[in-house]
């Protein structure tokens, strides 16, 4: 397209032209497309034409060579010219090699050639980003990135870029096609946002787990309820997210908040833990986990590692369901649990709490 445009006319300065690729088997290859005469004369776009420069004359000079003469005067350049030109992937500068050239020959030497200058290296897949970087010096220049799966046969373009005033480019993405995270990064992310999503961001699963909390005090069944909730919670989880089951966030959100009020109800009216507990918490259990899966949904799954990071995410939602409970056992239940006034001084009142925001939010989300 830039090639068209501009070779309309002799005399012309073009653009460089770079179009960078990137291969999932670990290696990058940059095609820089642009005069090797006009590098080596310091003509750029300042000049709209080639004859405004004091260096027109060694300009022409050189439009004239063979191909294998100009490649002899580039020879003493290329170390320049990879110092100058950057690369960065990941916001870190990589060492530049060029490893081919390709002068065609002269022909009409009014119309400027272009040559193909190619630079070669590795790249680790869990690179996210590149940038790019040709001086303003040499030209403007316009660069895109192509991520490649050979195997797979799956390959992405971005749109180009066009850089002029001595710019960088804007990082172009590697995650289309090429950007795989390791296991542990998957893991690793996964895990914390599963966490994330009960502290901070999970202030009704928060109150759902205090309620829970606050209706013993002994640890044997507070432990059960935590694990029927996690196992009724994981189990609904995975099947929203291998698109099994369904549910509208209009109907999951407001049981959700009926879920939050019941409980702070029941721990009001009952005072002591019955086996039906465990099958309360399940069935409510079932409901938060189609609301983990909404948030989940919109996180994202990593390709290849579906299964790794749906665990992560169930592992991570699980260490903050247990720092609420170690939290709230630290600062209450340890000290008081066992006090004559537990109950009407502190288990009512926060159920209490509770139970009205439970409704509140019912109505909210019933109504909006």
């Amino acid at each position: 397209m830039f090639l068209i445009s501009f070779s309309s006319k002799a005399d012309i300065v073009k653009p460089a032209l770079v179009e960078i690729s990137v291969f999932t088997d670990g290696h990058y290859r940059v095609e820089i497309r642009a005069s090797i005469e006009a590098m080596l004369t310091g003509i750029n776009s300042q000049f709209k034409n080639t004859k405004d420069s004091p260096n027109s004359e060694k300009y022409d000079t050189l439009r004239e060579m063979s191909s294998v003469q100009l490649l002899k005067s580039f020879q003493a350049f290329k170390h320049n010219l990879t110092k100058i030109i950057k690369l960065k992937l990941d916001n870190q500068l990589v060492p530049l090699t060029i490893t081919k050239t390709e002068i065609p020959e002269p022909g009409y030497t009014k119309v400027p050639r272009i040559s193909l200058i190619i630079m070669e290296g590795s790249i680790h897949r869990n690179v996210e980003n590149i940038s790019w970087y040709y001086p303003a010096a040499f030209a403007d220049n316009a660069v895109r990135v192509r991520q490649v799966d050979e195997g797979n046969e799956k390959w992405h373009w971005s749109n180009w870029q066009w850089l002029r005033n001595d710019q960088w480019s804007e990082p172009f993405s590697l995650s289309e096609v090429f950007h795989k995270p390791s296991i542990w990064l998957v893991i690793k992310s996964y895990t914390v946002a599963g966490f994330a999503h009960i502290l901070p961001k999970g202030f009704d699963h928060i109150l759902f787990i205090l309620g829970i909390f606050f209706m013993s005090t002994s640890l044997k069944p507070l432990l059960w309820q935590v694990t029927m909730f996690t196992l009724a919670h994981s189990m609904t989880l995975s099947l929203a997210m291998l698109e099994v089951i369904a549910i509208p966030a209009s109907i999951v959100e407001p049981l959700i908040a009926f879920s939050i009020a019941y409980i702070g109800v029941e721990n009001i009216v009952v005072k002591n833990i019955k086996p039906s507990r465990l099958l309360l918490v399940f069935v409510f259990g079932l409901l938060h986990g189609l609301g983990f899966a909404s948030m989940l949904s919109d996180f994202g799954m990593p390709n290849g590692s579906f299964t790794t990071a749906l665990i992560s995410f169930n592992i991570g939602v699980e260490f903050g369901q247990l720092f609420i409970i170690v939290m709230a056992f630290c600062a209450i239940g340890f000290w008081f649990r066992n006090k004559s006034w537990y109950r009407h001084v502190i288990v009512i009142p926060a159920s209490l709490v509770i139970s009205l925001i439970g409704l509140y939010w019912t109505y909210d989300r019933l109504v909006y």
